[in-house]
């Protein structure tokens, strides 16, 4: 596995050469420090510990102080820990959006827009009751029935109700590397990533 933690910028557009437009969204995609190094001899398995944007030293705590200091980097915001880790990196050094090539797939994993309390129609795609004669009243957009009578007794388990939406973590796959802005750190990727503008995204392979 490689991968990199990144901020979703937003979405554009980019023509091929033959005129084929493609829907893409930009990804600031570090840069990021290596904040620990774990080996199968000290931790039982390997992993590469990656850390994104800096913050002020008086949000982050002592502990997170000494342990961003042995990485000689100032405190971060996001720490993700990428495991098997294919490309070798030493504590502190620097990983950036080089590490993909143009053309390659990639999967994006992020935390999809919260949405509230929504009703069955919106969270699932329900129709509603609808009839709005025969006697019914303000039915367009009720669940309906949620289950039996005297037998089962009960709702049964992972019934389609109102309730929160969004807030989920999502993994896009298959989304191929459209073009990449080095002096930026940069990453197009196409088609549309889960989450708003600002979030922080996983990019990994």
């Amino acid at each position: 596995m490689k991968g990199i933690i990144g901020k979703k910028i937003g979405m554009t557009s980019i023509f091929a050469a033959d005129g084929k437009q493609t829907a893409c969204t930009i990804i600031e995609a570090g840069p990021c420090t290596v904040t620990q190094v774990k080996t199968q001899e000290t931790d039982g398995y390997t992993a590469l510990q990656l850390a994104f944007g800096d913050k002020k030293d008086k949000h982050a705590t002592k502990a997170e102080l000494n342990h961003f200091s042995k990485a000689q980097t100032a405190a971060k915001k996001f720490v993700k820990e990428f495991r098997n880790y294919s490309i070798e990196k030493a504590l502190g050094e620097t990983v950036t959006a080089d590490i993909f090539a143009e053309g390659e797939t990639v999967e994006v994993v992020g935390t999809t827009k919260g949405k509230g309390f929504q009703g069955v129609v919106k969270r699932h795609g329900f129709s509603g009751v609808g009839e709005g004669s025969h006697g019914q009243h303000d039915r367009q957009r009720a669940p309906g029935s949620i289950g039996g009578s005297s037998y089962p007794s009960r709702v049964f388990k992972g019934m389609r109700m109102a309730g929160r939406m969004g807030g989920d973590r999502v993994k896009m796959k298959g989304l191929k590397v459209v073009k990449i802005f080095p002096e930026k750190n940069y990453i197009l990727v196409s088609g549309s990533v889960p989450g708003h503008n600002g979030s922080i995204v996983l990019i990994q392979k």
